[in-house]
């Protein structure tokens, strides 16, 4: 079992599927750089009903972040296109070479980017939303619960921006990582296969979504699989009570029969239909 990013539909094929609303790709759209290296984002603009508002993508699994061919990540990002959104799939400096705090860092420096230059985009910077699966639901709640109005003093222009985002949905997310790194009691064999969880205990903490909930934070949607073995839904249950303690608008939904991966390669998929009529509700 993996923590799952689904990104390779087709992958290998060499085959661009058409559908009814083809968007314009901008691929590799260089936001950041880190060690000599580019950290890059790909934009997916509707050409039809575009709503002014995005969904930002986390690609991330097991907090490795992979480049896929723009046409063939499309399948994965056509329901919100239909819908209006404008999508941006991120990719962060990935493990094993970068850590989840520089991950966490990297996806923050992408949101402030993506704010700076929204009218490049046209998009309403107010009105993104944020979306990922497994360690990509990780740091999707990560911007949600531990974001900032940016440094005002700071000489990078991106680093001055706020990186808040306005709905946010986790689909499968490790909420507390203080049971999962390779030191946790709790910790599992399986995770001695996700490198970045190879991480000190205070960091765990720090870097751990359900540690850092408050009553500013915007509307969240966490979908667990029932029979999860890798993320437990116990991690959906854990920040739902936190989010309903300092009453920020949530929604956890527990899937019966569903394990890790949520099928939300299927756009008709409880998961994807429940995502899209979270973003419609609080971004559109």
């Amino acid at each position: 079992m993996v923590f799952a990013v689904v990104l390779n539909v087709v992958a290998g094929s060499g085959i661009h599927i058409a559908t009814a609303q083809s968007p314009t790709i901008q691929p590799d759209i260089v936001y950041g750089h880190k060690d000599g290296l580019a950290l890059t984002f790909d934009s997916f603009a509707p050409t039809q009903k575009a709503n002014g508002a995005a969904v930002v993508f986390m690609v991330s699994g097991g907090w490795f972040s992979r480049w896929t061919p723009p046409a063939q990540a499309l399948p994965l990002f056509q329901p919100y296109l239909n819908e209006g959104y404008h999508v941006f799939a991120v990719r962060h400096g990935s493990s094993p070479r970068y850590s989840i705090p520089e991950a966490v860092s990297d996806v923050r420096r992408a949101i402030r980017f993506i704010r700076l230059h929204a009218k490049n985009y046209q998009v309403d910077p107010e009105r993104l939303g944020v979306l990922g699966m497994s360690a990509g639901g990780h740091l999707t709640l990560m911007l949600g619960t531990s974001a900032d109005n940016g440094d005002t003093k700071a000489k990078d222009p991106v680093e001055r921006v706020s990186n808040r985002v306005a709905a946010v949905a986790a689909l499968v997310p490790p909420t507390d990582l203080t049971v999962a790194v390779w030191s946790a009691p709790e910790s599992i064999p399986a995770y001695r296969g996700f490198p970045a969880l190879d991480l000190e205990m205070g960091l765990a903490k720090e870097h751990s979504p359900l540690n850092h909930v408050s009553s500013d934070d915007p509307p969240a949607l966490v979908i667990m699989g029932e029979k999860d073995e890798l993320v437990p839904p116990r991690h959906g249950t854990w920040i739902a009570e936190a989010f309903q303690k300092h009453e920020v608008t949530h929604k956890l939904i527990i899937q019966a029969e569903a394990g890790h991966g949520l099928d939300i390669n299927q756009p008709n998929s409880r998961a994807v239909r429940e995502v899209v009529a979270w973003f419609n509700r609080h971004l559109r």
